[in-house]
């Protein structure tokens, strides 16, 4: 199957593909795979979503995303180790950066009921939201796809029996909130990309 209708058709709401139930067309995650309702509700908040098979796609669709954006030979800021190669290889500077273009981090989970990313201090260390850049690249895995916030919280008591992080956070929103809408009162809107590395 193509990337395209892996983004495009793999989570159309129940209620399109057969008319035949008696499904309500307001409630779309019911009938979802838990990837699929992550998909449908990122999208819907405004989170830009890229599939990838392997990690040499994920390399490509970086430079696509930094072409996209003019930001070849700009600052980075980003705390993962892990991620230190993928900026080496764009030769993009990341060690104390004074006006980084976006963040890169990898993150905890992937939150599928509401479409949002929770982070911890091992991504953003002790930032705030609104004290991250507004453009944000996250890489992450399917495997990190959760059902609910609740979920997330027990993978990381789980995962750092010792070493527990703090400053556990989502974001949730990432284009701007219309006027009239109260929902979004007092978070910072993120324009996020999220490249998402198939690895189940």
């Amino acid at each position: 199957m193509s990337l395209f209708k892996k983004i495009f058709s793999s989570y159309k709401p129940a209620s399109d593909e057969d008319n035949d139930t008696e499904q309500s067309q307001f409630l779309p995650e019911v009938s979802m795979a838990v990837d699929e309702a992550f998909i449908y509700h990122f999208k819907k908040n405004g989170g830009k979503f890229i599939y990838c098979e392997n990690k040499k796609e994920v390399n490509e669709q970086f430079e696509n995303i930094l072409e996209e954006n003019d930001w070849f030979e700009n600052e980075v800021l980003c705390f993962d180790p892990n991620l230190f190669d993928l900026l080496n290889e764009n030769k993009l500077p990341f060690e104390k950066p004074t006006n980084p273009s976006f963040l890169l981090a990898s993150c905890e989970n992937l939150i599928a009921d509401e479409g949002s990313i929770l982070f911890s201090s091992k991504q953003i260390k002790q930032l705030k939201p609104n004290e991250l850049p507004v453009n944000i690249i996250v890489v992450a895995t399917t495997s990190q796809i959760l059902g609910a916030k609740s979920d997330g919280l027990s993978a990381i008591k789980k995962k750092y029996e010792k070493d527990y992080p703090t400053n556990i956070t989502t974001i949730k929103y990432f284009e701007k909130a219309k006027e009239e809408d109260f929902t979004q009162y007092g978070s910072s809107a993120k324009n996020l990309y999220l490249l998402l590395l198939e690895d189940l």
